[in-house]
């Protein structure tokens, strides 16, 4: 094929580990790393484009697979990558994934996810050959500034693991202590919307805690994420407890139907990133009425240009949109900024693990302000790749083998047995 535009020569996949801090879910705790993957897409120009996505080695594998496919394709071939690999998908997993928590995975989906960061770094090289940023590319800006939540988490002081990081973070295990890390977010980043992580505690115990947040920032838009963990009845009393206090409740049970009647029932406003995460669970979805609000992720949609086609179902549908986080770096964060630049129905502030990944900096710095981060300008994603983090952050996946899968359920159970034996170490009664 005759092309002036470059044409990708080489694919350079580093996978690494980030520190995670310990921070409570459904499914129980982050372990103390959890993998990325980097990827580098390089040019007969010697220009370098960037992607990033999950690190578990079903994605690592897949990506070895399709980087093969990528070499003599232009950059400007997005619709080519974007198809790269499609095949009839299978499960793998029904029940939702530790790494996002985004519902049943199947081979598709892993698929999707590895071809966004190869996407994604199309789009940065070819930014970067035209002189032009992304959003360009998708359409142009309709928006200088994109807003983000404050992420917050029911956490634990420190790792039970041993020698791991410091976490400056520190604990927050009940009402008090989801306030005061609602302000310690406030000052890194001037965060005016939260969300919590729930699914952790007992209902009655995130209510209160979401009331606090409500008496402690007046008028802050809050949401509450117990990923599916509700059962219908219990849905239905926290919506009652919520209603007027949230600006919706994302994913509070694990089905459509049972979706579908907590709004029916209740009025409240839901949102989802685990039941509508395919084109195929879009129409039976909406059709219930079963969410008002889908989180977009351009990870496992496919990519910046499937997110734009999700926005504009969701507009289509009259539905919302905001978008979901994964635990990313700023790769991943400038791809989120850019698409969300050029979505002109996004009406609520998207998720970010971001400020949570603090110590890990593999690109230049981000820097909220007022909770939001201002729009690039510069061409591509107008990120630098730090090549000697990225090499020391590879070195800690080559000599960790047990990290390199995310499983959060496993990470509880290791700490409850840490915990245990302490006990009887030391003989106590209660929890140290």
């Amino acid at each position: 094929m005759t092309t002036d535009l470059p044409v990708i020569t080489d694919v350079r996949l580093t996978p690494i580990l980030i520190a995670d801090p310990p921070l409570l879910n459904l499914s129980g705790v982050h372990q103390p790393y959890t993998p990325r993957l980097i990827v580098e897409l390089v040019t007969d120009g010697g220009i370098v484009g960037l992607g990033e996505t999950y690190g578990d080695s079903a994605y690592l594998t897949r990506a070895h697979e399709l980087a093969r496919e990528l070499v003599g394709l232009p950059v400007s071939a997005i619709n080519t990558i974007g198809g790269l690999g499609r095949a009839e998908s299978t499960l793998i997993d029904a029940t939702p994934a530790a790494s996002g928590l985004r519902g049943a995975l199947t081979t598709d989906k892993i698929r999707l996810s590895v071809v966004s960061a190869f996407e994604v770094a199309a789009f940065d090289a070819l930014g970067k050959h035209l002189g032009v940023p992304v959003h360009t590319l998708l359409g142009g800006k309709v928006r200088d500034r994109v807003e983000y939540s404050g992420y917050l988490f029911y956490k634990w002081a420190e790792h039970p693991d041993g020698d791991v990081p410091a976490d400056p973070w520190g604990a927050a295990l009940d009402p008090d202590g989801i306030v005061a890390l609602a302000r310690k977010f406030l000052v890194h980043g001037g965060f005016r919307s939260f969300k919590l992580k729930g699914g952790v505690f007992a209902p009655d115990e995130e209510i209160a805690a979401i009331k606090a947040l409500a008496q402690a920032f007046p008028g802050a838009p809050l949401r509450l994420d117990p990923n599916g963990g509700w059962s219908l009845p219990t849905a239905l009393r926290v919506a009652e407890e919520l209603t007027g206090i949230v600006e919706y409740l994302e994913d509070p049970t694990a089905t459509v139907e049972d979706m579908a009647e907590v709004h029916r029932r209740s009025g409240i406003p839901l949102a989802t990133n685990m039941i509508v995460t395919s084109l195929a669970e879009v129409k039976p979805t909406f059709d219930l009425n079963a969410v008002q609000i889908v989180l977009s992720d351009h990870h496992f949609w496919g990519g910046l240009q499937a997110t734009r086609d999700l926005a504009a179902t969701c507009r289509a549908y009259g539905k919302g949109l905001s978008m979901h986080s994964n635990t990313h770096l700023g790769i991943s964060l400038a791809a989120m900024t850019h698409v969300a630049a050029t979505v002109p129905n996004l009406a609520y502030a998207c998720d970010t693990h971001y400020p949570w990944q603090s110590e890990d900096i593999i690109t230049d710095r981000f820097t909220f302000t007022a909770g939001a981060l201002d729009v690039p300008d510069l061409p591509g994603l107008g990120v630098n790749l730090n090549h000697d983090t990225l090499a020391r952050l590879h070195e800690r996946w080559t000599t960790m083998p047990a990290m390199r899968e995310r499983d959060d359920t496993a990470a509880l159970r290791r700490a409850e047995a840490r915990i245990h034996a302490s006990r009887s170490e030391h003989n106590w009664t209660t929890a140290p």
